[in-house]
């Protein structure tokens, strides 16, 4: 086979409610971000986190997604046309939170028009937890009417990697809260995790000689009991020492255009670029 390019296309870089927020553009409080976020084209609009790797070579083409949130079905209308994403290979699930697994239900489409079935990798305590949510998907005897559902295939895996169409991804336990772990994945020099507040040095050690790094940066300041603050994820990367970094996973505290020129002026100093990611932008890995 002949080399294979990869690429990552970043379907949603925001939080569980996305930005903008209802509330700030019915309440008249005076958020610039969501305000912005409601212009055409904005870096300010934020669906839910989820990330889409597409790799093809001569006459071979497969899309792995990660999560598929409350927003997925939003993101996919966006950015699949744009990026010729016709069909979904697998979907790698970081946790069964609502904002990485609220769209299974969506995926009908293309198990009703595009392809037979899509199979899903998660871990066995959301797969349990998927039951409850989506108990039609998992037991299609349980759907009330006639309607048909998404066709889909669930794989539990385990605590070290997994592969999906020959690509292996390594898991990267964190915390996401105290007691709630999340899984993030890194594929090549490619390290990706959503959410988290805290990474073990033993995932650190996984994370080591990345040279891409995405990483969960839901504000400036503040503590924050589930979710890195865009300062720990600074201090986070510089430790890493990655060539490039990335931050998602972003509430309406964070203006895109400011922070990043905050962000250039640390890359500088630490020379390793560091910039918000935002909807629909893709990068080589």
């Amino acid at each position: 086979m002949t080399k294979l390019n990869k690429e990552v296309i970043f379907l949603g870089t925001g939080t569980s409610e996305g930005v903008p927020r209802v509330s700030c553009l019915t309440n008249d409080k005076n958020c610039k971000v969501c305000k912005d976020a409601m212009i055409k084209n904005s870096k300010n609009r934020r669906h839910n986190t989820s990330l889409m790797i597409k790799i093809s070579g001569e006459e071979y083409s497969k899309n792995i997604l990660i999560d598929a949130g409350k927003f997925f079905y939003q993101s996919a209308i966006k950015w699949f046309p744009k990026y010729e994403i016709k069909k979904i290979d697998g979907v790698l699930l970081t946790h069964a939170h609502q904002d990485a697994a609220g769209g299974f239900d969506d995926l009908r489409d293309w198990t009703n028009n595009t392809q037979s079935s899509i199979p899903i990798y998660l871990r066995k305590e959301d797969f349990d937890v998927v039951k409850k949510t989506f108990y039609y998907l998992v037991d299609t005897s349980m759907i009330s009417s006639g309607g048909t559902v998404a066709k889909l295939s669930f794989n539990i895996i385990d605590n070290d990697h997994t592969v999906i169409e020959n690509e292996k991804f390594i898991h990267l336990e964190v915390n996401h809260g105290n007691n709630f772990f999340a899984n993030g994945y890194r594929i090549d020099d490619f390290s990706y995790i959503s959410d988290c507040s805290f990474i073990s040095q033993k995932t650190m050690n996984k994370m080591k000689g990345s040279k891409i790094i995405v990483l969960d940066a839901l504000r400036r300041n503040g503590k924050h009991k589930s979710h890195f603050t865009l300062e720990e994820a600074i201090e986070t990367i510089i430790e890493l020492n990655p060539n490039h970094a990335y931050f998602t996973d972003i509430c309406h505290d964070i203006e895109h255009n400011e922070t990043n020129k905050y962000l250039a002026e640390i890359s500088k100093k630490t020379n390793i670029n560091m910039q918000l990611a935002y909807d629909g932008l893709k990068i080589k890995i």
